[in-house]
């Protein structure tokens, strides 16, 4: 979780029912944290999900799996996209 957050910004912290965020960045970031937790490689699992649609790639430990499909998943890929190409940009500076 912490090279993901440092990575790309992300703010840490799994979201609970208090102050829970459904903006996608906080959604990955909070995923990303659930999956590690639970063992999991994060980036194959949310591949996963977002190729396939099926949640059960996804742990329900936290409540990521209610988190990820709250967010449609083109807006998953999109979010993946601009922290990506704003990681690049940061690097080039």
């Amino acid at each position: 979780m912490d090279t993901y957050n440092t990575t790309f910004g992300i703010v840490k912290g799994i979201g609970g029912a208090q102050g829970e965020s459904s903006e996608p960045a906080q959604v990955i970031a909070d995923v990303y944290a659930a999956l590690c937790e639970k063992g999991y490689n994060p980036i194959t699992q949310m591949v996963g999900y977002i190729m396939s649609g099926d949640p059960t790639y996804i742990t329900s430990h936290n409540g990521a799996r209610a988190r990820i499909t709250s967010v449609e998943r083109d807006e998953l890929v999109e979010e993946f996209v601009r922290l990506y190409f704003g990681s690049i940009s940061k690097k080039d500076n």
